[in-house]
């Protein structure tokens, strides 16, 4: 069975993240023999540290980087991905608005996939929230040339070579399936749960988002059409120059 890393970004997140611990773990345990939980403190500036030191202390399976100071999800979600050492890789958030259990879910898509992104269903967010993730969406696939529905879904399934085929810049955990895409890796949309904000509040706004979205979506266009594709012929010699 291979090992399994689910990796969450934590950031002032001190209500959250003992009941992450404890539904990461009640998923998983008798499931998964070889797992590990990674999870990334992005500068936070609450009680976040001191907990997650004290169930690290207590759990062996626990893995936690703190970060000197707040560096941005993709950060985040980048270290925990590259510090991880599971042959899969599973993305969750700490809000636990996506289920862990849904990782189960996903698994059964590998290893035809390379990539298994989550489509939340009968969202529970506002309808503003929900309509500028739906707009989004949207542009950003007519942007990118893609057709992911959800990529701002936060359950994701990878493939440990596809986490180490990525070199990530600020803002790009908002395009992880299209840069599966663009790396040559094979993709696919499975529906999963979505449940309604228990701790906390969101830490991204509707426009703060939408604006840097909109430029790193025109980014990755840019980048996705300027992909170098090429073939070399194998046991086959060049075809011959003809003289003028």
């Amino acid at each position: 069975m291979m090992k399994l890393s689910i990796v969450a970004p934590i950031y002032n997140e001190e209500e959250s993240i003992e009941a992450l611990h404890k539904a990461i773990t009640h998923a998983v345990k008798d499931r998964i023999e070889s797992y590990e939980i990674v999870l990334v403190n992005d500068g936070s500036k609450d009680r976040s540290a001191s907990i997650l030191n004290k169930l690290a202390s207590a759990d062996p399976r626990v893995k936690v980087i703190h970060f000197e100071r707040n560096c941005g999800q993709t950060a985040a979600i980048y270290a925990g991905m590259k510090q991880s050492s599971g042959e899969l890789v599973a993305l969750i958030d700490a809000d636990l608005q996506t289920d862990p259990r849904d990782i189960f879910k996903l698994m059964p898509y590998i290893p035809q996939m390379d990539f298994v992104n989550g489509r939340r269903v009968h969202r529970q967010d506002t309808i503003v929230k929900k309509m500028s993730s739906r707009v989004g969406n949207a542009v950003r696939n007519w942007l990118t040339g893609d057709n992911i529905q959800d990529t701002g879904c936060p359950m994701k399934l990878l493939k440990r070579e596809v986490v180490d085929s990525y070199y990530l810049y600020e803002g790009m955990h908002r395009f992880l399936p299209t840069l599966a895409r663009m790396n040559g890796f094979q993709v696919i949309e499975v529906a999963v749960s979505h449940n309604e904000r228990k701790f906390g509040v969101s830490k991204y706004g509707v426009l703060n988002r939408a604006f840097v979205g909109l430029m790193d979506a025109i980014v990755v266009g840019w980048l996705r059409k300027r992909v170098i594709r090429y073939q070399i012929m194998l046991n086959r010699k060049a075809p011959e120059q003809r003289e003028a």
